[in-house]
C-alpha cells in the first residue's frame, strides 16, 4: 500500500495544498514513490503533515462496507483528500466520495463488515514520532533478563502481531503490552535457556568437559532469534564500534564492544543509539510488507555518518515499505532524489506552500542547504572573513610595491588554507 496523492482543504495552519507522490520521470514515472521526504524551517508543518496522514488513512480503515459493496462511514471527519495504491488498485477519498478502481462507492446505511476485505489485510500504517525515545519505551530493554522473563509471564494477554498490531503509533509512551509481544520471541528463547542452564547445573554435569558440548548442541537445536536482527542492526552499530551480543543474556537486546567485546548495558548507549534500537526493532518485528511508515525527524541525537546512510539502513529493515519522514538534516535530505523531496516554505502571504527538490540525490550537504532548504549555510564570523578575502584580493590586482603584494598574497593564501576558499 502506497499514498499517491494527497490534498489538503484546511488542516490546522495548512490550507490548499497539493502534493503528488509520483515519480515525474523514468520508467517509473506515474507510480507512487518509494519513500518521500519533507524538509522546510520550523512551523511549517512537516510534523502536522505525518500527523495528518496517519489521521486520515486510519479514518479510511475504519470505514464499512455493506454486504453488496455500499459504503457506510462511521463519525470521522477527513481532512484531505487522498489516493492509496495497493497490489496495483486504488483506494480513494475525494470531497466525501469513496472510490475503488476509480470508480465511486454509492452510500449506504445498511449493517456494515469491514473495509479490510477491500485490502486484504494489508492496510498497515506505522508512525514513529519524534519523542519515542521515553524512559517509559527504553525501560524493557534496560532491565535484566530475570525480571523481564517473570514480566513476560504476568502479562494476561497475548496479541498477534499480524492480525491487530497493523496501525501503531510508537510516541513517548507506547503500551508494554505492545513492546513485550514485540519481544516474546526473544524472552522465550531466553527462558528456555536458563531453565536449560539451571539444568545443568543441578544435574552437576556443568563441572565435566561435556558441558560445552550441551550447551554448543542446545543452541544448534534453539535458533536466536537475535540472530537475523543482528545482521542487519549491526550495520548500524558498526560506527559507533558496538555489536548485538548473540552469546550474553544480561538484557533482552545485549550489545557489546566491537574491538573489546565487553558488555556495554542498554542505560548506558548513547541517547542516539537508544532512539535507532526503539526504532530499528519494531521495524524488524513487525509485518511492513504493503505498508505505509512515517518517521519524524529519525536525525535526532545522531551524528551526521550515520545521518548519511540512514535511509538505507530503514530500507533495509523494511524493503516493501513506502517511508515519508519530516527532516532538518542535509544529510537525511540528501538520501532522496528530488522527485522525492517536497520542500514547505512560507510564500509572499506568510501561507505554507510546497515545492519539490532540486538538488540530485548524494549531493553535497551544503549545496543541499542551499538549493532546497534555502539557507545561506556561510553564518556572519565566515562572511566577515569572506569579505576580507576578496577586499585583500581587490587590492592586490592594484598594488605595485612588490613587499606589500608579497605580504598580501600571503595573507589571501592563508585565509583560503583555513577557509577553503
Amino acid at each position: 500500500m502506497k499514498i499517491s496523492k494527497l490534498h489538503i482543504d484546511s488542516f490546522r495552519h495548512l490550507e490548499n495544498l497539493e502534493f503528488d507522490f509520483t515519480y515525474q520521470s523514468g520508467e517509473r514515472k506515474g507510480e507512487p514513490l518509494d519513500k518521500i521526504c519533507f524538509i522546510g524551517q520550523s512551523a511549517t508543518g512537516k510534523t502536522s503533515l505525518l500527523e495528518l496522514i496517519n489521521k486520515d488513512i486510519n479514518g479510511f480503515f475504519k470505514t464499512e462496507l455493506d454486504d453488496v459493496g455500499d459504503i457506510w462511514i462511521r463519525s470521522h471527519k477527513f481532512d484531505s483528500n487522498f489516493k492509496l495504491i495497493n497490489n496495483n488498485q486504488s483506494f480513494e477519498y475525494d470531497n466525501g466520495v469513496i472510490s475503488k478502481n476509480d470508480k465511486s462507492l454509492s452510500f449506504s446505511k445498511k449493517s456494515a463488515s469491514f473495509i479490510q476485505y477491500l485490502f486484504e489485510k494489508t492496510d498497515r500504517i506505522f508512525h514513529i514520532t519524534s519523542d519515542i525515545l521515553s524512559n517509559q519505551n527504553i525501560k524493557l530493554f534496560e532491565e535484566e533478563t530475570v525480571l523481564l522473563i517473570e514480566r513476560f509471564k504476568t502479562l494476561s494477554k497475548e496479541r498477534e502481531l499480524e492480525n491487530e498490531y497493523s496501525r501503531l503509533t510508537f510516541d513517548h509512551q507506547v503500551e508494554e503490552e505492545v513492546w513485550i509481544s514485540l519481544l516474546k520471541q526473544n524472552v522465550k528463547y531466553l527462558q528456555d535457556f536458563l531453565q536449560f542452564a539451571t539444568e545443568l547445573i543441578n544435574s552437576g554435569s556443568v563441572l565435566d568437559n561435556s558441558s560445552q558440548k550441551k550447551v554448543d548442541d542446545w543452541k544448534s537445536k534453539n535458533s536466536n532469534p537475535l540472530t537475523d536482527f543482528s545482521e542487519k542492526f549491526d550495520v548500524i552499530l558498526n560506527k559507533v564500534q558496538l555489536e548485538v551480543d548473540l552469546v550474553n543474556t544480561k538484557n533482552i537486546i545485549p550489545l557489546k564492544h566491537k574491538i573489546t567485546g565487553e558488555n556495554i548495558p542498554i542505560k548506558n548507549i548513547s541517547t542516539g543509539t537508544k532512539q535507532l534500537l526503539l526504532t530499528a526493532f519494531p521495524l524488524f518485528k513487525l509485518e511492513t510488507n504493503n505498508s505505509i511508515i512515517l518517521i519524524d525527524e529519525p536525525e535526532r541525537s545522531l551524528y551526521p555518518d550515520m545521518q548519511m546512510d540512514l535511509m538505507d539502513y530503514y530500507k533495509n529493515l523494511a524493503p516493501e515499505a513506502q517511508f515519508i519522514v519530516s527532516t532538518h538534516s542535509p544529510f537525511i535530505a540528501a538520501s532522496f532524489e528530488p522527485d522525492e523531496r517536497f520542500i514547505l516554505y512560507f510564500d509572499e502571504e506568510g501561507k505554507v506552500a510546497v515545492r519539490r527538490g532540486t538538488s540530485p540525490i548524494g549531493d553535497d550537504p551544503n549545496d543541499m542547504l542551499y538549493n532546497d532548504f534555502g539557507i545561506d549555510y556561510i553564518n556572519k564570523y565566515g562572511k566577515k572573513v569572506y569579505n576580507e578575502y576578496l577586499e585583500k584580493r581587490r587590492q592586490l590586482l592594484f598594488e605595485e610595491n612588490e613587499e606589500v603584494k608579497k605580504k598580501l598574497q600571503d595573507e589571501i593564501e592563508s585565509i583560503g588554507d583555513k577557509y577553503n576558499f
